[in-house]
């Protein structure tokens, strides 16, 4: 089975750009939809953005379109999230997932395998 490992997240100012990273180890990347979800506190785990495996669809979740683009590398066997134009309301953690399933990839609970997740912190 795959694992992932997130890294990227740090503190930055409202208008400032992030990109993610999401490496993956124990299987080949190509065979996964690759998502990423973001957690604040106190809310619930939220659809990020999402790329399928074989015909790369890639979707995004309505909070974040036009300010943030999925990406994968399958011969490095990472998956990429870059984020610009972030605001507060961006910050939480964000996760990487993989599912085998090319459906249903905005549904959290449809990934069995996920990262420990990377804290995203804006300030304005």
């Amino acid at each position: 089975q795959v694992q992932l490992v997130e890294s990227g997240g740090g503190l930055v100012q409202a208008g400032d750009s992030l990109r993610l990273s999401c490496a993956a180890s124990g299987d080949t990347l190509s065979r996964y939809t690759m998502g990423w979800f973001r957690q604040a506190p106190g809310k619930d785990r939220e659809f990020v953005a999402a790329i399928t495996w074989g015909a790369g669809k890639i979707y995004y979740g309505d909070s974040v379109k036009g300010r943030f683009t999925i990406s994968r590398d399958n011969h490095k066997n990472m998956a990429f999230l870059e984020m610009n134009s972030l605001n507060v309301e961006d910050t939480a953690v964000y996760y990487c997932a993989a599912t085998t399933l090319q459906e249903l990839w905005s549904l959290w609970f449809e990934y069995p395998y996920w990262g420990q997740g990377t804290q995203v912190t804006v300030f304005s």
